[in-house]
């Protein structure tokens, strides 16, 4: 059935506790303000009937209520009127259990169509609301298939994901952000790796201490920020087209026909809910190895067609690194050695003579490389990274997820890889494979301290911040900022790990670069990281997965992954379909 273009509504406004009627009068003014522009989907900020920051169960007691209720009449009678369809962000009571929730609900003309109860809670929301029990939802509509999420699920990308494997058109993401400039990276990023709409109702003002951040927008498949409210109440509004999220294209690849859910079984697994030291290396096999501080590096140049000009260079640059700024880890881009434009034409064997070559290059400067190139093996070939170490070849990792253009010449691998070295443990990704988020959350699940990524993507996984008039606790920035969303920031973080994205650039367009490395908290400013723009050079940045001395548990959020412990897993079966 095809749907016409139609105008989305995202609403920012701040409630005010204990003002439940005041907020429902506020918001019915700003809901009916933006369905008489003819807005027919309208989203309202999580927790938008009551306010945010309570205490506990005795204290929101007198501000829950059911869906249906009284609050969801209110709006349904306006959803009538203008014939649209409206979330709303409130306090529900479940009847049969007493139980509170956290809850979006979906209401259309005809009344509720739908309820999302937070899946992934906060950290006020356990003093008295239970974890949401519904699941991931998408539910039919005139407008196309609309899902919700609720602010703290979308920093778990298994989240977005269900969504859109149920084919979402357009994810209504309510929340109470703080700690960041808005539009949240998060956002950008869930929307641009399932190639959907995200509308983005957040909360603004000074609750309790705690200064929410605003950034209310609406966000295409790609992205691109459509529209947005910087602080203040106001309304968002941009046109959806349910075309182009049903391309399900992501930088224009279809990933979800590129997805090998026959290899994702870890995304179940809950391999940070122990002690990590305790967990890997139980019954003495692969314990993680001693936490250190570690230089690593990303090197960012033009592969071209001719192997022994590429090997010149990553020498060169492997020599410099190592000289200059004493790096221990030095990623390349992928196929840096037998270049991009070449396919097949000089894939290597691991016995070729250049392979040999920066294998003899590690040993004899005592460094770890990752350098990728197409591989031939047999009758077979791949698109390759090959670790090297002061051992010499220490492994590789063939890409499982294939772009359109590898198809031509690659078969597809068939096993993650991680290997343990002297600087920690290290996962291999390549290009591709890091636009679709169960790639690193494998690694990460693997325990992985660092993920050396290796990419050859000419565009589309960065966006610039002009700036917002939200006043935030130093040191969190609010001026501008020509890189304020990148996906592998993104990336690092929900995994809570180091990232050394070493990104090719195109000899031909010049596009390509911004590679970079990323610290494994994506809230702590100043952030940890080192970025390149579009220049062939190396930037360096140290990596420490050190414990507390004589902890028994381990205190670095690299080696304890909190966010990665939070996860819900008991969600997420549907991933493997």
């Amino acid at each position: 059935m095809s749907i016409t273009p139609f105008l989305a509504a995202a609403i920012q406004f701040e409630p005010l506790m204990f003002a439940k009627e005041a907020n429902l009068r506020q918001l019915l003014t700003l809901v009916e303000q933006a369905a008489q522009k003819g807005a027919r989907l309208i989203t309202t900020p999580e927790m938008a009937t009551t306010g945010y920051c309570w205490f506990d169960r005795q204290e929101i007691a007198p501000m829950v209520e059911t869906v249906p209720g009284d609050s969801t009449a209110r709006f349904t009678e306006l959803a009538e009127r203008y014939q649209c369809h409206i979330v709303l962000g409130m306090p529900e009571v479940d009847p049969q259990t007493e139980l509170y929730y956290n809850s979006a609900v979906l209401i259309g003309p005809q009344g509720v169509i739908g309820c999302h109860r937070k899946s992934h809670p906060y950290i006020s929301e356990p003093k008295w609301a239970a974890a949401g029990d519904v699941g991931h939802q998408v539910f039919e509509t005139p407008l196309g298939r609309i899902g919700m999420l609720v602010c703290m699920d979308i920093h778990f990308p298994e989240t977005a994901r269900l969504l859109a494997l149920d084919g979402v058109d357009v994810i209504c993401h309510i929340s109470n952000w703080l700690a960041e400039r808005t539009p949240a990276p998060y956002w950008m990023s869930r929307a641009m790796e399932n190639g959907c709409y995200l509308l983005e109702s957040n909360r603004w003002g000074l609750e309790r201490g705690v200064q929410f951040s605003g950034g209310s927008c609406i966000i295409e498949p790609d992205g691109n920020i459509a529209a947005v409210v910087d602080s203040g109440d106001g309304i968002a509004y941009a046109e959806i087209d349910i075309n182009r999220s049903r391309q399900r294209q992501v930088l224009g690849e279809l990933v979800f026909e590129q997805r090998r859910p026959d290899h994702y079984h870890t995304l179940l697994s809950d391999s940070f809910l122990w002690n990590p030291q305790d967990f890997f290396g139980l019954y003495g096999q692969q314990p993680l190895p001693p936490g250190k501080q570690s230089r690593i590096t990303v090197a960012q140049f033009s592969p071209t067609e001719q192997v022994a000009d590429n090997l010149a260079t990553i020498t060169a640059m492997t020599e410099e690194a190592v000289s200059q700024q004493g790096s221990e880890l030095i990623v390349f881009p992928e196929l840096a050695l037998t270049g991009e434009h070449s396919g097949a034409a000089h894939a290597q064997t691991q016995e070729s003579p250049a392979v040999q070559a920066l294998a003899r290059l590690s040993i004899k400067l005592r460094v770890y490389l990752v350098v990728g190139m197409a591989e031939k093996q047999q009758d077979k070939c791949y698109n390759t990274q090959i670790l090297f170490g002061p051992e010499g070849m220490i492994g590789c990792y063939r890409q499982i997820h294939l772009s359109h253009a590898r198809q031509q010449w690659a078969s597809a691998g068939e096993h993650w890889r991680v290997f343990d070295t002297a600087l920690g443990r290290v996962g291999l990704l390549l290009g591709n494979d890091a636009l679709l988020p169960e790639s690193a959350r494998i690694l990460a699940l693997m325990g992985c301290d660092i993920i050396a990524c290796s990419a050859a993507i000419s565009t589309g996984f960065t966006a610039a911040h002009a700036g917002s008039a939200v006043v935030q606790n130093y040191p969190i920035p609010t001026g501008a900022d020509p890189l304020h969303w990148h996906l592998f920031r993104t990336r690092a973080g929900e995994n809570n790990l180091y990232l050394a994205f070493s990104n090719a650039i195109d000899n031909t367009t010049g596009q390509g670069g911004y590679s970079g490395i990323f610290g494994p908290e994506t809230f702590t400013f100043p952030r940890v990281e080192r970025l390149l723009w579009q220049e062939p050079l190396a930037v360096t940045q140290v990596m420490d997965t050190r414990s507390l001395e004589g902890s028994a548990y381990p205190t670095n959020v690299v080696r304890r992954k909190d966010l990665v412990a939070m996860r819900q897993p008991h969600h997420y079966k549907p991933l493997l379909n």
